[in-house]
């Protein structure tokens, strides 16, 4: 269990934003997020949503069917919660 799962349980949406958070230098599709976080499709598409409408999350479509997401880096509200997730890493170890 890692320090964010400590404070605020183990979520679908959490798992997503970790992953996000951890590669956000690199856009990734659906399948590719929940193939690393071992969560389906659904759940992914599912909890990835409200992240997207609230513009951590940037979605960016490739064509007509794929959709890329990233970390938005522009978002205040994303860099604070990237700026939370490191301190509370170093802190609760």
């Amino acid at each position: 269990m890692d320090s964010m799962e400590k404070i605020f349980g183990k979520t679908a949406q959490m798992t997503v934003l970790k992953n996000l958070i951890e590669q956000q230098s690199e856009p990734t599709y659906l399948s590719g997020i929940a193939e690393e976080t071992g969560l389906s499709n659904s759940s992914v598409s599912r909890v990835i949503t409200p992240l997207i409408g609230s513009g951590v999350i940037l979605e960016k479509p490739l064509g007509k069917q794929i959709r890329t997401f990233q970390l938005n880096t522009e978002s205040e509200a994303a860099n604070l919660i990237v700026d939370f997730y490191n301190k509370i890493n170093q802190m609760v170890d």
